[in-house]
């Protein structure tokens, strides 16, 4: 089974991405995050009730664990509309149980490029207790960022796909070397590319 990498990298998650009209004024840019039990409809509902309230959708990304579904999108709308506003059609539109937090940003809308200092690290090893804490806290003492985070358990063989910024760390010569000692204290298997080349060989972008 292919691992749905996150949306920053490609486009096999539900996406909806759009460079925002600059003749539009909006001026206030919205994060929302949404939680319900997974059912048919939900992002048509969701993305309904931004669409009701004239707001002009930047970017979204979903996913569904266990049953339940999660999304958090990005939107830009009128200054009249308030917080409040958006929880309240969400729920009319897709059910009141659904789970809505909303968060004015001052963050600009256009998509960031991935820095030259990004890099895929893909780590494998048998399942057990700790291994998802063990590489972010190799990542921590590094001063390493990790930007996203997606994990499969398979056949008792858990899979790791982290994307990191090395900006503030030390070279990706040393963090390779680094990490190969660490992978063989894990006893897992580790290997580092560059954000580049990760999408070139594994995916294609939107």
């Amino acid at each position: 089974m292919l691992l749905a990498w996150p949306l920053r990298l490609t486009g096999h998650n539900t996406t909806q991405k759009k460079r925002l009209n600059n003749e539009v004024k909006m001026s206030r840019q919205i994060i929302i995050s949404v939680m319900s039990k997974d059912r048919p409809g939900l992002i048509a509902d969701i993305t309904g009730a931004v669409f009701a309230l004239d707001g002009d959708l930047a970017d979204l990304k979903q996913s569904v664990l266990s049953g339940y579904f999660s999304m958090i999108l990005l939107a830009l709308f009128d200054e009249r509309v308030g917080a409040e506003d958006i929880r309240k059609k969400i729920q009319e539109t897709a059910d009141d149980k659904v789970k809505v937090w909303v968060q004015e940003t001052e963050s600009p809308a256009d998509e960031i490029p991935a820095s030259d200092d990004t890099y895929i690290v893909t780590a494998q090893g048998r399942n057990r207790s700790g291994l998802v804490h063990g590489i972010s806290r190799f990542c921590c003492e590094r001063g390493i960022n990790i930007l996203d985070l997606v994990t499969r358990l398979s056949d008792g063989k858990y899979t790791m796909i982290f994307q990191i910024e090395l900006a503030k760390a030390a070279s990706a010569n040393r963090i390779r070397l680094e990490l190969a000692d660490f992978a063989k204290g894990e006893n897992m298997k580790i290997t580092m590319q560059h954000n580049d080349i990760f999408k070139a060989t594994n995916e294609v972008s939107i």
